[in-house]
């Protein structure tokens, strides 16, 4: 027994200095759990916060200019527009400038002080259907409390009637915004864990000595390597895609062509991501746990789970490099509001620029390496 002891013990010792050794296995093991717990800590919040608002103020009186005010000093609110006329106000939304759209009308101050119910029109983009229900309650908490404020310094005031609507997910449904985001994880999942881990356990089964010996080029072997993951990853696609329409009946108003195109350029950034992965990773298992600790953060900063808008402003900057935070506006974009290339054209080239840079340094890498 004492025996046993001792060899567990000293295969426990072994063990231990096998994972002190390596820097790679070192940094998984103590420095990620730190940056993933102030990830956690500070972007993981379910607080809405300085909701990108577009006001329109067709009164332009003191009774409306309180009202705005009190909007933004809520710190719900954060006023991006000021359009001159309402027709503006569906452009913003769809191009995703604002989330909700204020309309205060003609006559506003008039009808307070007739006590004839002053009406203002609440626009919510109903795409983050979580998000659209709390601003709109926040809404209607702000001009309740206005209410009660006019009628107990104005005996002739009336109360403020409030028109909500949500556009483009009129129900305000949760899985209207939760399949197209599946679509997107579901891409990036499978890409990036077949993409590293294929790589490595060539490495791992010494099949890429071999596979070095041959005439393939550095370059025919990358592609060689990533073009099967792309055909799965549309396949993928297609399925949750068709899966999502037939079974919870996910509507798509935009153009359809537009889905495997931008899906396309989706895959230049994830496929680079998987190569890097591939680069650093030694063993299967190192690579498996590097595409985890990249793949939560990656989802935790793409606006999915929780408001970008509610973020602190360094992560918020984060969220520039995440491809799927791009991909995530244009498939909502395409399912739920109908947009088409001419609104969606600036994620898709931030997208292509991404994709271009991180595949571009992952295969120089992936050279040096080979």
């Amino acid at each position: 027994m004492h025996k046993a002891v001792e060899r567990i013990k000293q295969m426990v010792i072994k063990e231990f200095i096998q994972i002190m050794r390596d820097n790679r296995m070192k940094a998984i093991v103590f420095v990620i759990p730190v940056l993933q717990t102030l990830a956690f800590g500070y972007a993981v919040t379910t607080d809405v916060n300085n909701v990108p608002t577009a006001v329109v103020d067709l009164d332009k009186s003191f009774e409306s200019r309180e009202l705005i005010r009190r909007f933004v000093a809520s710190g719900y609110f954060s006023v991006k527009a000021e359009p001159d006329s309402p027709d503006r106000l569906r452009e913003l939304l769809d191009r995703g400038t604002v989330s909700i759209a204020l309309q205060i009308n003609h006559r506003f101050a008039d009808d307070l002080k007739r006590h004839v119910p002053a009406t203002i029109q609440v626009i919510a983009d109903g795409t983050d259907s979580n998000s659209a229900i709390v601003a709109l309650d926040y809404t209607n908490g702000i001009v309740s409390r206005y209410n009660r404020e006019l009628l107990g310094t104005l005996a002739a005031a009336g109360p403020i009637d409030v028109r909500q609507r949500a556009w483009y997910n009129p129900e305000l449904k949760s899985r209207n915004y939760n399949v197209p985001g599946v679509i997107a994880m579901v891409i990036m999942l499978t890409s990036l864990l077949l993409t590293s881990m294929a790589v490595v356990r060539e490495r791992e089964m010494g099949t890429m000595e071999q596979l070095m010996v041959t005439p393939l080029k550095p370059v025919e072997l990358i592609l060689g390597k990533t073009i099967p993951f792309a055909i799965i990853a549309f396949v993928d696609m297609l399925f949750v895609t068709v899966f999502g329409v037939l079974v919870f009946n996910i509507p798509i108003n935009g153009p359809l062509w537009l889905l495997p195109l931008s899906t396309a350029i989706y895959l230049l950034s994830v496929l680079g991501f998987g190569l890097f992965v591939s680069t650093i990773s030694k063993t299967q298992q190192q690579s498996l746990m590097s595409t985890f600790l990249f793949f939560m953060p990656a989802v935790l900063l793409s606006g999915l789970m929780f408001p970008i808008e509610s973020m602190p402003v360094i992560f918020q900057y984060l969220t520039y490099v995440n491809p799927l935070r791009y991909f995530l506006i244009i498939i909502r974009g395409i399912f739920l509001k109908g947009n088409g290339f001419s609104i969606l054209w600036p994620q898709m080239a931030a997208l292509l620029v991404l994709g271009t840079v991180v595949l571009s340094l992952s295969s120089l890498r992936f050279k040096k390496r080979l």
